[in-house]
Parts: C-alpha cells; structure tokens; sequence
C-alpha cells in the first residue's frame, strides 16, 4: 500500500496562475508604457525601458506559450488524479460487493 497522495485542489488552484501570468505577458510588452518621461525621470531610464520592451517583444510569445502549456498540463495531472482516483474506488467498491456476495474472502 503506498502513501501517495494527491491535493488535486491545490494543483487545480495551481493551474490558474500560468493563465494569470501569461495574460499579464501578452497584455503588456513594456512595465513602464504608461508612464511619462516626468514619472520616470532620466533619459537613461526610458531609453532602457524602451530596450527592454523591445527585447521582451522578441521573447515574450514563446515564453507566454511554454507558461500556458504548463497551466494546461497541471490541469491536466489533476484531472488524471481524480480520475484513476475514482478508477480506483470503484474496483474497490465491486471487490466489496463480490466479496459480500461470495461469502467474503478466500
């Protein structure tokens, strides 16, 4: 008998934040697209914000992509678990029924 167990809410509840973040990298390519030069002070600074958003234009679809995948892929595994979980049970609930049945076990 193994101890292995499974909280599929929590893997569940954990499948949501992928989704979370990559809507948050798809919705904005630049952190500081909302601010103005006053806000943000020194050229040095904007220009750098500028470059970055730029850079993460490049990267940032594959990246969202590969952090969706692994959101449908923990929902997945929880589906997985319940299901051979109730698999499971229910070979347990037939194995009662028959040993009943049968006069218990042999």
């Amino acid at each position: 008998m193994s101890d292995l167990s499974a909280d599929t809410k929590r893997i569940r509840e954990c499948s949501r934040a992928p989704q979370r973040i990559y809507d948050s990298f798809t919705d904005r390519a630049n952190p500081a697209e909302d601010l103005s030069a006053a806000e943000l002070g020194d050229s040095l600074i904007i220009d750098a914000f500028d470059d970055f958003a730029d850079n993460w234009k490049i990267h940032r679809k594959d990246l969202a992509t590969q952090i969706r995948k692994l959101g449908v892929i923990t929902l997945e595994a929880a589906k997985s678990y319940d299901a051979v979980d109730e698999k499971l049970a229910q070979a347990l609930r037939e194995q009662d029924k028959r040993a009943k049945r049968d006069g218990g076990a042999k």
